[in-house]
């Protein structure tokens, strides 16, 4: 069964992660590793998608707001709108090769939702998706991000699921472009503060059982 390789990188700039994937995508193109998945924090910064570059409509908190609350602002290549990043919230960065049999987009994307509901049950907590929407919700409200890229059937970017996150600074946006409904988190939902670690712990099993891969002990920095 092929591996999937699972990176716990800490504390990581948008940046930083950023070039970190375009190297990884072109080591997985030349099979020098494994399908790997990074999980990470990054600090608080705002991603626009491919799609909405030249229109910042939608974030809403001034230059000054940003500025007063560290909040960076960063275009992206993923698919998607408008979201945000920051501490307490758990990214997922799969660059995984897309075989033959799942060359298929939206079957990835629905994928990726499929394993946070799995993770997510684990915590007790029942979530799904919304006819569509992308991502994963709880009821109304949005727990996970998803915005993907994929070159020639090598995955970047991901999913971006809120843990402990302080959900005030999406009041900055209008989280992927959806005004009638709002967001969550998992330390919301179940009342108590949640560690980042206790949820990266379920992400990668939930993964592999998803895509059908064998994990690797999970690797640090």
């Amino acid at each position: 069964m092929p591996i999937l390789r699972v990176r716990r990188l800490g504390v990581v700039s948008y940046d930083e992660a950023l070039a970190l994937q375009q190297q990884l995508v072109e080591d997985r193109r030349a099979d020098r590793i494994p399908d790997t998945l990074l999980l990470l924090e990054h600090p608080h910064v705002i991603t626009l998608g491919v799609r909405v570059h030249h229109d910042r409509s939608h974030i809403i908190g001034s230059a000054d707001a940003l500025a007063r609350r560290g909040v960076e602002v960063r275009e992206s290549g993923r698919g998607g709108d408008v979201t945000y990043h920051g501490p307490g919230q758990l990214v997922g960065y799969p660059v995984f090769a897309l075989g033959p049999d799942r060359r298929d987009l939206h079957r990835y994307v629905r994928d990726l939702e499929e394993a946070l509901v799995v993770a997510l049950g684990h915590l007790g907590i029942r979530a799904g998706r919304v006819k569509g929407l992308t991502g994963v919700w709880v009821g109304d409200e949005k727990i996970a991000a998803i915005g993907v890229r994929i070159s020639r059937w090598i995955t970047s970017h991901g999913f971006a699921l809120n843990v402990s996150t302080d959900l005030d600074y999406f009041g900055l946006i209008v989280p992927c472009g959806i005004t009638d409904r709002g967001v969550t988190s998992v330390s919301r939902i179940l009342g108590r503060t949640v560690a980042i670690e206790e949820v990266e712990a379920l992400i990668g099993p939930a993964m592999a059982v998803v895509f059908g891969l064998t994990q690797e002990p999970i690797e640090r920095g």
